[in-house]
Formats: C-alpha cells, structure tokens, sequence
C-alpha cells in the first residue's frame, strides 16, 4: 500500500533553502520510482526532479544545480533539497510514486497531497 506524506514546505526568501519530506506511510518504497512535481495556481503539473529505484536522478532543466533529489529506502522517505529558491519556484510540490508493471503495458501511480512552497521577500 501506498500513502505519501509530504512535509517541510513553507516560507522563505528568494535566495534561500527547503528541503522537502515524502514518506509512505504504507511501507516500502522500495519498488517505485519516485519523483517530485509542482504546480502553480494556473500552470499544469510538472515534473521537477525523479529518482529511479536504483537511485538515478533526473532533473528539469529549471531544477539542474539547484535542486537536489535523494532517497532513503530505509527510511521510505524521499527528499528534496532546494537551494537558492527562485520567486518562480513558488509552487505545490507533490510526491509521485510510480511502479511499471511486470507486463511494461503500464503503471500504477500514487500521489501525496503536496505541500506549498511560497518564495517571497
């Protein structure tokens, strides 16, 4: 079972540092990629950083070298350090845990409930 909790959005000034939480509550996260979106009152949902079961990260082009994605298995937990916050990055971010099917015809995909990230002076 998968339920995702994230956590350690808030308020900060431009140029400043979060580091969001996803925890699943439901056990492991071992089996599932796990990526972080956001969404900003508007815009569609966009991914922001992903990290593959073996650890492999990938990141959008806005999140390259200042972001930073990892996970700890142990912990079912997936992180998010954000660095150098940009007014632009203001969003709800959103946990993803996707796991492929066996067959590769599809994905079962599971979603937190965000947490707001507000940059602002």
């Amino acid at each position: 079972q998968v339920q995702l909790v994230e956590s350690g959005g808030g308020l900060v000034q431009p140029g400043g540092s979060l580091r969001l939480s996803c925890a699943n509550s439901g056990g492991t996260i071992n089996f599932y990629s796990m990526g972080w979106y956001r969404q900003a009152p508007g815009n569609q949902r966009d991914l922001v950083a992903s990290i593959s079961r073996g650890g492999t990260p990938t990141y959008a082009d806005s999140a390259k070298g200042r972001f930073t994605i990892s996970r700890d298995n142990a912990k079912n937990t997936v992180y998010l350090q954000m660095n150098t916050l940009k007014p632009e990055d203001a969003a709800v971010y959103y946990c993803n845990a996707k796991r492929l099917w066996m067959s590769g015809t599809g994905s079962d995909s599971y979603w937190g409930q965000g947490t707001h990230v507000t940059v602002s002076s």
